[in-house]
């Protein structure tokens, strides 16, 4: 394994980059199933802001990494405010002197991380806090918000809506198209859910950690065909941040630094008209570019965070990436393959589909994949390469949209 990429530059000149510190905050695993279990501290969380939850996640990171807020001088946020990173910088008593902005969906995080490793590789930053923080869960009950997820009523999108054409239906429609063409079978798909659910049960953060079946996926209420219930990400409040810093801060970490080795970001479409290939997403060039990037491939790789708001986004984000061939993901995810202890665990905190999804969950997957690398996922979760040793190279990958937009980041140990 070319584990020795690492001793290189994200882009091979200027400075490396490491990720110092991570931390979910409290709303991780907001609130409990039902009303009736629930406590004091739980509704506490529930009542939380976006921006207390980007406060906690940030203080919590830096607290990781052994720095004071003093010393960052970038920050990257998205999807909050009306001045974006001016708001949270504010709330979070930052003047930051280099600031990302960039909403592509699921996919920024992968995206604003890929920025801002540019950024300080280049000395425009030494220390860039990627921070955010949503509360879904929270505001659907408190009716703050409403569930309409048909997205663009003006502008190219206008045109699809009066079909109900929602996001949901969007994803249905090229997981159906992939069936046709390859053979997919709806209990492939279920395959994801179950072992996301699965990996889960290991994580007292997870928000849903009961065991399930083929069965029980294919048997829930159809949301959108073919995907049931369960083929679908909870909804869920939470927070989290990611400290990233240059290589000449990493004797001052708390803790192990994972190196960035590479990225690769993609746009596609956003009408469905325009997207030449249901089966193939933008991660077929975001991740191409990533592994280029860091110098390994694929099949170097230990571990993988795929963003999973639906099931089939994990099946053909891994063929996009590289893990299998075009229309193989279907037979690639049977047999436990995405297990904690699977060939290629994936989602080893349960993902979108069990653990949390409040939003724009991308950058969960960068602090998964940092606490495996760290060997901190914890016991009864963490994954070991067959030797008994702690994972060196792991992917994470964002999607954006209706497979709109991807993000990929290759992360490795020193």
């Amino acid at each position: 394994m070319p584990v020795a990429a690492s001793a290189r530059s994200p882009h091979h000149t200027g400075r490396r980059v490491a990720v110092a510190g991570v931390a979910l905050c409290d709303a991780g695993t907001t609130g409990p199933a039902s009303t009736e279990t629930a406590d004091a501290e739980t509704a506490r969380a529930e009542a939380a802001t976006p921006y207390a939850l980007h406060a906690q996640a940030a203080r919590r990171a830096l607290a990781d990494a052994g720095c004071d807020r003093s010393q960052v001088d970038g920050l990257a946020s998205a999807g909050l405010g009306t001045l974006a990173p001016v708001e949270v910088a504010e709330y979070l008593g930052l003047r930051p002197t280099w600031v990302d902005s960039t909403s592509v969906g699921g996919a920024t995080w992968e995206v604003m991380a890929a920025h801002a490793a540019d950024a300080i590789a280049q000395g425009r930053a030494d220390t860039v806090l990627l921070v955010y923080g949503a509360t879904p869960r929270a505001d659907l009950k408190a009716r703050r918000r409403t569930a309409d997820l048909s997205f663009g009523a003006r502008g190219p999108l206008q045109f699809e809506v009066p079909y109900g054409h929602t996001l949901i239906a969007k994803y249905a429609m090229a997981a159906r198209r992939h069936m046709h063409q390859y053979g997919t079978t709806p209990e492939q798909l279920a395959q994801v859910a179950v072992q996301a659910r699965a990996n889960a049960a290991a994580n007292p953060e997870a928000f849903r950690r009961e065991p399930i079946t083929v069965d029980d996926v294919l048997s829930g209420p159809m949301i959108a065909d073919p995907f049931t219930k369960l083929h679908c990400c909870i909804r869920s409040d939470g927070g989290c941040a990611v400290l990233l810093v240059a290589e000449d801060r990493v004797a001052d970490l708390a803790t192990e630094p994972v190196w960035i080795l590479g990225s690769g970001t993609a746009v596609s479409h956003t009408t469905m008209s325009e997207w030449e290939d249901f089966t193939v997403s933008p991660a077929a060039v975001s991740g191409r570019a990533a592994f280029a990037h860091a110098g390994v491939t694929p099949h170097d790789i230990d571990l993988a965070q795929i963003y999973d708001a639906f099931t089939y986004m994990t099946l053909v984000t891994l063929e996009d990436l590289g893990f299998c061939a075009k229309g193989e993901g279907g037979a690639f995810v049977q047999d436990g393959r995405l297990l904690r202890d699977g060939a290629l665990p994936v989602n080893t905190d349960g993902g979108g589909l069990s653990a949390c999804h409040p939003g724009m969950r991308g950058l969960f997957l960068l602090v998964e994949a940092v606490r495996q690398l760290r060997g901190e996922a914890g016991e009864g979760r963490q994954v070991r390469r067959r030797d008994g040793t702690l994972p060196e190279l792991a992917v994470a990958s964002g999607t954006g949209g209706w497979f709109c937009s991807s993000g990929t980041v290759v992360l490795g140990r020193g």
